[in-house]
């Protein structure tokens, strides 16, 4: 499983202005290669490594950075090109995709900039890292991070970590490949019913209203890339850590099934908070038994799959 860790830098005011030089002229480097892949019409990275090389490492870079710049490249137009399979940016023809796919793809001086183990290379016992900049190689910049972090961080990091500058402070994330935890045989399930006046209900009748979540619903949706399936992502992942099994099941007809009894009726949910069961005359909030009858389900997902395992 690979994680993502977040340390915060604690850099000189010299080696601030070592960083911010850095990300300004890779980015600067990143633009011309963008503009170069969007005139060309080939965005793959080695095209436009053939195409943009020489240039960008002109700009001061070494030649290492000047490689991880083209691909930071490649992989932005890569990442716009699916976004626009998917319909993230809207059916083909909309304003709003015209617009994403009419121009070069634009990198802001202080956006992220990745660095593998030749550019950055870390100290966990004294807590600093060495980072190549376009100055000279910065040595023993501290970093901090909680105790969890720093352990997940010394143990399992693997990969490239992005440079990061937000509200004027310092970050890297490292890139973490946890070995997989196995999964315990589970004692009952959880069922979680996903909505829109509730984002989530569990069986035990925990409802999460979408009040404190309005701000990050207009982030995403000015974003219009998180979903339901990311949030299903999101939890499947955090469970797996834990070895925690998550069964993903049918949903149809939970919200009209009596999760007493098990009758099925339209007419058992006269509203949006309302279940009452016309049969048995079981009540409760909609939302809530709908998500017993999603754990039920559970149950029974499970059992089924791992029938057919044995049988294997």
């Amino acid at each position: 499983m690979k994680l993502v860790v977040q340390v915060r830098l604690l850099p000189t005011p010299e080696q601030v202005a070592a960083l911010k030089a850095t990300l300004r002229a890779c980015n600067d480097a990143a633009n011309f290669a963008s503009v170069t892949a969007f005139t060309a019409g080939d965005r793959r990275e080695y095209a436009l490594r053939k195409h943009t090389y020489r240039e960008v490492k002109a700009r001061g870079l070494g030649a290492q950075a000047a490689q991880q710049v083209i691909k930071k490249v490649a992989d932005a137009y890569t990442t716009l090109k699916a976004n626009a399979r998917a319909g993230n940016l809207g059916p083909q023809g909309c304003a709003r995709r015209i617009r994403a796919e009419s121009k070069p793809i634009a990198f802001r001086a202080d956006a992220a900039q990745p660095f593998d183990d030749r550019c950055l290379s870390w100290d966990h016992t004294a807590h600093t890292v060495s980072i190549w900049t376009t100055t000279g190689r910065l040595k023993k910049v501290a970093f901090t991070g909680s105790l969890d972090q720093l352990k997940m961080l010394a143990l399992y990091r693997k990969g490239e970590s992005d440079l990061v500058c937000r509200d004027g402070m310092w970050f890297l994330y490292a890139t973490c490949e946890i070995p997989d935890v196995p999964v315990t045989e589970p004692d009952g399930f959880i069922g979680v019913d996903l909505g829109i006046a509730n984002i989530a209900t569990t069986s035990d009748g925990t409802r999460h209203c979408g009040k404190g979540l309005n701000a990050v619903r207009h982030r995403n949706r000015e974003l219009r890339s998180w979903s339901f399936h990311q949030l299903g992502s999101f939890i499947a992942y955090k469970a797996a850590r834990h070895g925690v099994a998550v069964i993903h099941v049918d949903s149809a007809y939970t919200s009209q099934a009596c999760s007493a009894c098990g009758h099925v009726d339209k007419r058992n949910r006269p509203d949006q908070n309302t279940f009452s069961c016309t049969s048995c005359g079981f009540a409760e909030h909609a939302d809530v038994n709908a998500a017993r009858n999603i754990a039920s389900r559970g149950v029974a997902g499970w059992a089924v799959s791992h029938a057919a395992d044995d049988a294997a």
